[in-house]
């Protein structure tokens, strides 16, 4: 019987020296939790194509939605509003990471807590607009990936000169609320006292001010649209299509303006940078902070055009641009 109690004594301590590594293995595998805050709606083909790409490169990584991972979405459809009360629903489900589009959802995301990993993309100077301390050295919570300098936004009124040589007016289109609506316009504004255009700004806040400001825009010849990124996500459609019905030769920053139907743009790959935000957000799950992880730029520029559309508004593309492209939509 000694022997016995020695024994089950014995068995007993090894267990519950055991227990501990059991349970530091279970932790180990727990499914981890990835907020995604976006612009977008659930339905929108451009962010399906880019949550595709997250959740691809997640999976490269080794990383499964619904298996090691578990990924909450919120669409915040370019909605103020909603992109503060998402910040807080996603914070409540307690996430490892959380993915933002664009600095309307990072700054909500940023006022709500300053200690939860957040990693950002399509966000423009985030240094100027306070997110993070340095390109380098964030500091903080968050990193990413910028969408590009302002300085970019010269090139949009370049290239509408360049496909619509008459324009002398055109109205940009921008939220001022976004740090991005003011740095885009200002660039846009230096470029235009070389060009000879005079500049109108179109505040993007609701549908019927955009329409009437544009339809009262385009009533006089030789006009344009120039549409900033700060600009380019609410009501996107409904400016596509006033464009088309006064005959306005417009510039968008992203390819998806014209797929849906836009003249022409040129700006960084969104859906690239989701792909590369995988990466950050795997090696944050593995313990790296996002303070030590460089804020990086874009690696691919593409610029799209779409002929329909030209044809039109009755206009022909010089073969020089159309040399340069990266995507002609017939």
């Amino acid at each position: 019987m000694p022997c016995m109690k020695r024994r089950e004594f014995i068995t007993l301590l090894g267990g519950a020296a055991a227990w501990p590594l059991a349970a530091r293995a279970q932790q180990g595998e727990r499914v981890r939790r990835i907020g995604v805050l976006t612009a977008f709606t659930a339905d929108d083909v451009e962010s399906q194509a880019r949550i595709a790409a997250f959740q691809l490169g997640l999976q490269k990584l080794g990383w499964t939605d619904g298996g090691n991972v578990r990924i909450d979405i919120r669409w915040a459809a370019g909605d103020v509003d909603l992109f503060r009360r998402y910040a807080a629903e996603l914070f409540a489900l307690a996430p490892d990471v959380i993915l933002a589009n664009g600095a309307l959802a990072l700054r909500p995301l940023q006022q709500a807590s300053r200690t939860v990993p957040i990693v950002f993309v399509n966000v423009p100077d985030p240094v100027g607009a306070g997110f993070v301390a340095s390109l380098a050295r964030p500091g903080g919570n968050s990193t990413g990936f910028t969408s590009f300098e302002y300085s970019l936004a010269s090139k949009w009124l370049e290239l509408l000169k360049e496909i619509a040589p008459r324009v002398t007016r055109a109205a940009v289109v921008r939220d001022p609320s976004n740090p991005g609506g003011i740095g885009e316009f200002a660039a846009i504004q230096g470029a235009a006292a070389s060009s000879g255009v005079e500049l109108s700004p179109v505040d993007i806040r609701y549908a019927a001010e955009i329409e009437r400001a544009v339809a009262a825009f385009a009533l006089q010849s030789n006009s344009g649209l120039i549409v900033t990124t700060a600009g380019s996500t609410a009501h996107f459609s409904l400016i596509i299509a006033l464009a088309a019905r006064h005959l306005l030769p417009a510039v968008y920053p992203f390819r998806y303006h014209v797929t849906a139907g836009g003249l022409i743009s040129y700006g960084p790959n969104i859906v690239d940078q989701y792909r590369r935000a995988s990466g950050y957000v795997d090696r944050i799950l593995k313990g790296e902070q996002p303070a030590d992880l460089p804020v990086q730029a874009p690696t691919k520029y593409e610029l799209v055009i779409n002929l329909k559309t030209a044809k039109a508004l009755g206009l022909e593309i010089p073969t020089t641009v159309l040399a340069r492209a990266d995507e002609v939509i017939e």
